[in-house]
């Protein structure tokens, strides 16, 4: 198992991370056309191939070094009880394929195919998979800033920043916006 190992680690090194932005429900991915794209001439460079296989409800994921014959294999089984909203079962079971393919392949291979979102992987979405809200701004004054606040006269609106905490501001400042 020496051989498939050393040209698995080549490969990765030089595989880019594979990210298409195909739009899926709350998240964007890469397409299995696309990686194909990027992987298929890697993959030749380092000897190495795979083939996915069908076996009643299981996929089977195969990778081979090429020259020493060497393999390494992944299984998942396919889900029976899925139900798309206007797919029939065919259509279901071909999105059940073409997905446990994709995440079949880019986990053998170590592929980066989407933007994580689980467990906080964006920096938007929290722990519950929930957008966060905006971060506050926090913005200390200047005396620019104060000469224009009075001269649009949103000094009250600037005040209540203040009291906020979202505007802060010297004492000069805020005997200037209290005038």
């Amino acid at each position: 198992m020496k051989e498939i190992y050393k040209a698995l680690a080549k490969f990765q090194e030089e595989v880019p991370t594979i990210h298409e932005e195909t739009k899926g429900y709350n998240y964007t991915y890469s397409n299995l056309n696309s990686i194909f794209k990027v992987i298929k001439p890697l993959l030749k460079k380092n000897d190495l191939a795979f083939t996915q296989l069908l076996n009643g409800q299981c996929l089977n994921t195969v990778l081979f070094h090429v020259k020493s014959g060497e393999t390494i294999e992944s299984s998942v089984d396919l889900p029976l009880d899925v139900q798309l909203k206007g797919q029939n079962q065919f259509q279901v079971n071909g999105s059940a394929i073409t997905y446990y393919r994709r995440y079949s392949l880019s986990a053998m291979l170590g592929l980066i195919t989407d933007k994580d979102i689980d467990a906080c992987g964006d920096k938007d979405i929290d722990a519950c998979g929930e957008k966060e809200p905006a971060k506050k701004t926090h913005v200390v004054l200047t005396d620019a800033n104060i000469k224009s606040i009075l001269e649009k006269k949103t000094q009250k609106t600037v005040l209540e920043g203040i009291k906020s905490g979202k505007f802060t501001a010297t004492k000069e400042q805020l005997e200037l916006l209290n005038k």
